[in-house]
């Protein structure tokens, strides 16, 4: 994964465009894909290059970290959305139904979106997620 201070030594001269997601996940912030098309819009050339370089990136990022943007979806609130997704309220969730739901519905996920989070949440004896242990592993202590 890259990191913020490989903005200044990708390419040429930045960041490769696609790895800002990444880099803005690396540091907390949990945007929506339309909130990190804003942010890229804000730190991109005129004439966009595919990259992004360094001086445009901090100030942008800067201000974003400490105006405390993008925080990330209280454990509650997750666990909310998954136990609805828990028709048989069985405390996880296949990964068929998982694909299924985050790649057809609302803002889709990514294959690459989708292949990270299976990497991570998937219990592969059983294939499925159970999503209390997920989401004990996604909490960001913000203490």
């Amino acid at each position: 994964m890259a990191t913020a201070r490989d903005c200044c030594h990708g390419g040429e001269g930045g960041e490769r465009r696609g790895e800002v997601g990444s880099i803005v996940r690396s540091l907390g912030c949990f945007p929506t894909e339309a909130e990190l098309h804003e942010l890229l819009a804000k730190v991109e050339e005129e004439e966009p290059t595919g990259y992004i370089h360094l001086e445009k990136f901090l100030p942008v990022m800067t201000k974003v970290l400490l105006d405390r943007r993008y925080r990330p979806i209280p454990e509650d609130v997750l666990l909310r959305a998954f136990e609805a997704l828990d028709e048989n309220k069985c405390g996880y969730i296949t990964k068929e139904e998982l694909v299924k739901y985050l790649t057809e519905e609302g803002e889709p996920f990514t294959q690459e979106e989708m292949e990270d989070m299976l990497s991570t949440a998937l219990d592969p004896e059983t294939n499925t997620v159970r999503y209390r242990d997920y989401i004990s592993m996604m909490i960001v202590d913000e203490s």
